[in-house]
């Protein structure tokens, strides 16, 4: 087994006193201290994130455009320069590859970034069907180191080191700045549910931008914060992560995200038939819906663990958990998990989680199970 890759930061997180775990064959901080503390942070106050495992891929050249409107299911000729938008690959059969951002850096520039475990996919698939137009796709990933700083108190914390203009910096947006005297790409995106920004710099610039903004944040109550809190932030906000909530098996109709797959857009793409097909079986009979459940118990649902309904003698399964676990902000286990249609209208009763044999009492809500106060 090959040795795991590391961050820029990895010496700075291993000072920190992080637990450090392999994931998508990096070596990453799980937690630096409590992860409920962690994530406490990042919804009151800030926390501060080294994403570096994340997958960039360039793409540019006179049919940029063109050859990712024939890759992935979005419309990319939409997306004006210093924006972004959030998009998938599919499989010619539709199944979902990943979940992507793409970034429109310029008139012929684009940046995709893929989840971790899937980046060298995602670039073997972008660059094989880029292959027919005149576009180059370059693998960036050891280019970058990305920091994300997210939490109510991050605008103020960033504006601290960069005089970029992050107040005109919309959701979904991009500019480059320049942040604590390094070169950035400046996102207004995450995967928490707060406000907050991901910055991409060179990786011989990490270790001093990941400082000044810790020196920036220090009376903002800002903290280092690992994946594991990363994992109930995004869970708390509702957000689908690839390898639960969405998976080769699955379509974007199947997932409830029909929404990104745009027929529209001129020309054909990579799954166009099997997903039309998937737009009309889902149209015609709802597939199972994503739902969210919040437990009226305190044993916590995982993923894989069926759903059930409880009705008198009769227990029948309904659907599977996707992603479960305690939420810090609700003080309660929670999950996401697809069920039947028929099950999944909020506050449906009878509801269980098969946990270890035991039928746990579930409540269905509807996602997010939390949403920020603008």
């Amino acid at each position: 087994m090959s040795n795991p890759r590391l961050t820029a930061l990895d010496t700075l997180h291993r000072s920190l006193g992080a637990t450090m775990t392999d994931f998508a064959g990096w070596d990453m901080p799980l937690r630096y201290g409590s992860e409920r503390d962690e994530h406490t942070a990042v919804r009151t106050k800030a926390g501060l994130f080294d994403l570096s495992h994340m997958g960039e891929i360039t793409v540019t050249g006179p049919e940029a455009v063109k050859a990712l409107d024939y890759a992935l299911v979005g419309n990319m000729g939409t997306i004006g320069v210093g924006r972004a938008r959030y998009t998938m690959i599919c499989q010619e059969d539709g199944g979902i590859v990943d979940d992507l951002i793409v970034y429109r850096l310029g008139e012929h520039e684009y940046m995709v970034v893929a989840n971790a475990g899937n980046a060298q996919v995602v670039l073997d698939a972008v660059t094989e069907r880029a292959a027919g137009f005149d576009a180059e796709v370059r693998d960036d990933r050891d280019n970058y180191a990305l920091i994300a700083v997210q939490g109510p108190e991050s605008p103020g914390i960033l504006k601290a080191v960069t005089d970029a203009d992050l107040d005109g910096l919309k959701y979904y947006a991009g500019l480059p700045g320049t942040v604590a005297g390094v070169p950035a790409l400046i996102a207004r995106t995450g995967y928490t549910g707060e406000d907050g920004f991901e910055l991409f710099v060179a990786p011989a610039d990490a270790e001093k931008l990941w400082q000044a903004l810790t020196e920036a944040g220090k009376d903002a109550g800002l903290v280092p914060c690992g994946l594991s809190c990363r994992d109930t932030l995004r869970l708390e906000a509702g957000m689908p992560l690839y390898g639960h909530e969405l998976t080769t098996s699955l379509t974007p109709f199947d997932a409830g995200l029909g929404r990104v797959v745009k027929f529209e857009k001129e020309g054909d793409f990579v799954g166009r038939a099997a997903l039309e097909a998937a737009a009309e079986r889902a149209a015609a009979k709802a597939p199972r819906k994503l739902v969210g459940l919040v437990a009226e118990g305190r044993r916590v649902p995982r993923a894989g663990f069926s759903v059930v309904a409880v009705g008198g003698a009769d227990v029948q399964v309904i659907g599977e958990v996707t992603s479960g676990a305690p939420s810090p902000t609700l003080g309660k286990p929670i999950a996401m998990a697809y069920v039947d249609a028929a099950h999944a209208e909020p506050g449906t009763s009878g509801v269980g989680v098969d946990i270890r044999g035991t039928h746990e009492p579930y409540e269905v809500v509807a996602l997010p199970f939390y949403k920020r106060q603008k």
